[in-house]
Order: structure tokens, then C-alpha cells, then sequence
């Protein structure tokens, strides 16, 4: 576990928030800087900050964190489910137990090992170790990912992103009979005062967060859902669903206890729509729901019967 914990003094006063971290903290960044800063892990005074913060004499700059292994991601030959391609992006299926990109604990057999085999060049915007990725989705949920081939594409997905006009669609098994058709959860989400390693719907350094959820089926003791996102915070779907008191199922961080053999949590990317970077027109891409979890709504189906 990595702590930073900085005083400013009078002499580095009106610094930019991300070079005078980094330059207090040799072994980072300024780009892992700004990571830790979106993920609202680096505060100033116990508040989320932005990079081009300009820092005040005797601002307390605080942190903790798994510290990121600085090493260049490699080829690796592996099979990968590609549901759209061309020149400036690629759309894979990620299954689930895969993680994204390399870190301390996870150096090969990572998502990006496997796209620097196949597509030779990736965007070098977020650096050596996370080349092309744009958005990020969980180790163990599955489906769509979107990443940008070159930086002019990274620079259009990461803007659509940040506008709030790419469509994401997740299907969702949760615990108990939702009796509404839909709804939106509007709850900011931060880091979990008590438990560094999970997010949670908290006021105190938080950002918005909006998921719009309908119904898609129920059964005896379960909803499936379809959750739009409307912001990308970490965890979102997982933290909204049980903060309204539907967990997702076999969520081992925000669930219940096991109370199915799922293998994991039921969360998949299912569907995703973007802007071309070059042609701008319109792209929809969808991925079915894996075979254990379709096996899983079969059952269900059974027992409603």
C-alpha cells in the first residue's frame, strides 16, 4: 500500500496540483497523478480535487493506494472476441476473471497484453500501460469495451464520454422483485469512509452519478435489469443497485452472501454506441449475454413454472 501525505509550503504555492505531486513524488507521473485524482483517490484537504488545482500554502495533499507496477505492457497471443474493428477503434467482448489493463498483481494475460498482439499500434494517450483504453469495466464483468486505435480517436471517444452521448447498456441480475418499470438513481458516489477498497453513495468527496434502470423480466426472487449509464464512476451499477436495495447477484464486494452458484457477478455489457472518430456516424454494437448466465435465467424461468 503507497501513501502520499505532502504539506505545500510558501515556495510552491500556485503549482498545478498533478507537477507539484509528481514532482514531490519522483517514482509517479504526472499522468498517474491525474489518474489518482479522477478516481478521487488524491485529495487536498479531504476534498476531490482537479490536476490544474493551483496549490495554497499549507494545503495537505493526501492519498492512498495499490501502487501501480511501472512497467510497458506486452504482447501476448491470445483470443480475443472482436465485435467491431477498423482503422481507429476496436470493440471487444471481455469475458469475465479478465482484467483490463497491467498492474501491480497483474502484469500478463490482461486485455491489453492481448490487443498490443493484434493490433500492433494502440493510442499512447494514457501511457505504457493502459495503450488505447477509453472507458474500463470490472474484472468480473463481462461484455463491450471500446478502444481507440490512435490518439485522434481517443481524443473523440474520451470527449463523447465525457459529454455524456455514448450509450452504454448493461443487463443486470439483482436480488429481490423490483415492482416499478424504471426508474434513476441519482446518488453521488466516492471512495467508502470505512473500507478504502470499495465506493459507496456518500456527500463527502463524491461526484454525481446517474444510472436509469428498467425492467426486463422478473422471477420468484430476482429482476433482470437493463441499466443505462449516465456517468462512468467506478462500480456505479454495483454501488446503485444495493444502495436501493437490489444487489447485484453474486457480487462479492456489495451483494449478499452466496446465495447462488453463478460464478461471479451477474453484470454484462450487452450494448454500446458511439460516433465514428472519423466518419461520425452513428455505431451500435452488441454482445449476448455469456452461456452461464443465460443458463441461469433458463433455470429461473423453470422454477416461475
Amino acid at each position: 500500500m503507497r501513501k502520499i501525505d505532502l504539506t505545500v509550503l510558501e515556495e510552491d504555492a500556485l503549482c498545478r496540483l498533478d507537477k507539484y505531486v509528481s514532482d514531490k513524488e519522483k517514482d509517479l507521473s504526472r499522468s498517474r497523478v491525474q489518474s489518482l485524482l479522477q478516481d478521487g483517490v488524491l485529495l487536498v484537504n479531504d476534498k476531490v480535487s482537479k490536476a490544474n488545482y493551483k496549490v495554497k500554502t499549507g494545503d495537505h495533499i493526501y492519498a492512498c493506494f495499490d501502487d501501480e507496477v511501472e512497467l510497458e505492457a506486452k504482447p501476448e497471443k491470445m483470443d480475443l472476441d472482436i465485435r467491431y474493428e477498423d482503422s481507429d477503434v476496436i470493440v471487444i467482448n471481455k469475458p469475465r476473471n479478465m482484467v483490463v489493463h497491467p498492474a501491480a498483481g497483474n502484469q500478463t494475460g490482461t486485455l491489453v497484453n492481448g490487443l498490443l498482439y493484434h493490433c500492433k499500434d494502440l493510442s499512447g494517450i494514457n501511457g505504457v500501460l493502459r495503450p488505447g483504453i477509453v472507458h474500463r469495466i470490472d474484472k468480473d464483468t463481462t461484455g463491450l469495451l471500446i478502444v481507440a486505435k490512435n490518439d485522434k480517436a481517443h481524443v473523440s471517444l474520451s470527449e463523447q464520454l465525457q459529454s455524456k452521448t455514448v450509450n452504454r447498456l448493461y443487463y443486470a441480475l439483482v436480488h429481490g422483485v423490483i415492482e416499478h418499470e424504471f426508474g434513476t438513481i441519482d446518488a453521488p458516489i466516492g471512495r467508502d469512509v470505512k473500507d478504502r477498497q470499495k465506493m459507496a453513495v456518500t456527500e463527502v468527496n463524491s461526484k454525481d452519478a446517474r444510472t436509469h434502470f428498467k425492467v426486463i423480466e422478473r422471477f420468484k426472487n430476482y429482476t433482470l435489469v437493463e441499466c443505462r449509464l449516465e456517468t462512468g464512476r467506478t462500480h456505479q451499477i454495483r454501488v446503485h443497485m444495493q444502495y436501493i436495495g437490489h444487489p447485484v447477484v453474486g457480487d462479492e464486494k456489495y451483494s449478499y452472501r452466496k446465495t447462488m452458484d453463478c460464478g461471479g457477478q451477474l453484470l454484462h455489457a450487452h450494448q454500446l454506441t458511439f460516433v465514428h472518430p472519423s466518419t461520425n456516424e452513428k455505431i451500435t454494437v452488441e454482445a449476448p449475454l455469456p452461456k452461464q448466465f443465460e443458463d441461469i435465467l433458463e433455470e429461473l424461468r423453470k422454477e416461475q413454472k
